[in-house]
């Protein structure tokens, strides 16, 4: 036991310095400098070695005491603006992300559906000429010949540009992870809202893991986004830190944008490879007459355990799973 204790303790200390110290170090560094160069000479190095050699030789950090309490004092910072990192982090995703957008304060909301219309209405307009091509590709298709599928596949791109089902959020990663919800919806009857809870406590240890590893990338990518908001008010001081802050703001969209797309996959996979095993778990597989009949060999009940995710089952689990609704109030 007291080795398990000291080996999670290594690792949520190596969690803490990585995730929180190192970064909130690096900020108070170009905090520091930003502070000690100004505009003037922003890349005045030999000034600023000669601060640092200032601050070190003064009396408060000549003693061991002076020492502990400075470096006690530069974590404690560093921590505070790591944490102060990790909460901005968490507001650009529930910005980014925009799941309950339609309860937003005003004016975010306004804003919102500004921007939801407009993706909407761009989607639409590159969606029908997706529909076009393809229309033309069935037809030549029955004719005996093959359409140049160069054009259809530009179309798609465009519109996947847009979003990859229909908008109904303001940012793209928002709409990358609604259409998981659409396209299981749509092709099983399945909520995932509802479903997901259930469907995760049966998921194998390593498709847990490589899905909460996908949720972590996201967070740090969306944190990556916090730092560069925490970086933009040096600027006042030092301007080179608005180019870091910018630096930061394209590599966080980027990540966020990919770390998104990753893990909407994983969750659109995870459902349709596990959806099935947790309606067997629940005695919810429709049973096919006919198979019951001639049932295939180790299937005693007449199910086709390896047939696919039908919507009759889809509409049975989220039946099933759904929670009664409270009754009516008396008096």
């Amino acid at each position: 036991m007291g080795g398990f204790l000291s080996e999670l303790g290594k690792k949520l200390a190596e969690r803490w310095v990585s995730l929180l110290v190192l970064p909130g170090a690096l900020y108070l560094a170009v905090a520091a400098t930003a502070h000690t160069l100004g505009h003037t000479h922003p890349f005045d190095l030999p000034h600023l070695t000669h601060q640092i050699a200032t601050w070190a030789n003064h009396p408060a950090t000549s003693t061991a005491g002076g020492q502990v309490v400075l470096l006690a004092a530069i974590l404690a910072a560093a921590a505070a603006a790591g944490l102060a990192a990790q909460a901005l982090g968490s507001l650009a995703e529930w910005l980014c992300l925009a799941a309950d957008w339609p309860a937003w304060p005003p004016p975010l909301r306004q804003l919102a559906a500004r921007q939801t219309t407009r993706r909407r209405n761009r989607w639409a307009r590159v969606a029908r000429i997706w529909h076009q091509h393809r229309d033309e590709a069935a037809r030549t298709l029955v004719r005996g010949q093959r359409a140049d599928p160069a054009g259809r596949h530009a179309a798609e791109r465009a519109m996947t540009r847009i979003a990859p089902e229909e908008p109904c959020r303001p940012t793209w990663s928002g709409d990358r992870l609604n259409a998981v919800a659409v396209r299981l919806e749509r092709d099983h009857h399945l909520d995932l809202a509802t479903l997901w809870p259930h469907l995760w406590l049966i998921l194998p240890e390593g498709t847990r893991a490589e899905i909460t590893t996908t949720r972590q990338a996201l967070i740090r990518a969306t944190t990556l986004t916090a730092w560069a908001l925490l970086y933009l008010p040096l600027a006042a001081w030092w301007w080179p830190a608005a180019l870091i802050a910018v630096l930061l703001t394209l590599i966080g969209w980027a990540r966020t944008r990919t770390a998104t797309d990753t893990y909407a996959l994983l969750l659109e996979a995870t459902a349709r490879l596990h959806t099935r095993d947790l309606a067997d778990r629940l005695g919810l597989n429709p049973t096919d007459p006919l198979r019951t009949l001639t049932p295939e060999p180790g299937d005693a009940r007449g199910l086709n355990p390896s047939g696919p995710l039908t919507p009759e089952t889809g509409d049975a689990l989220t039946h099933h799973l759904t929670p009664s609704a409270p009754s009516l109030p008396t008096g």
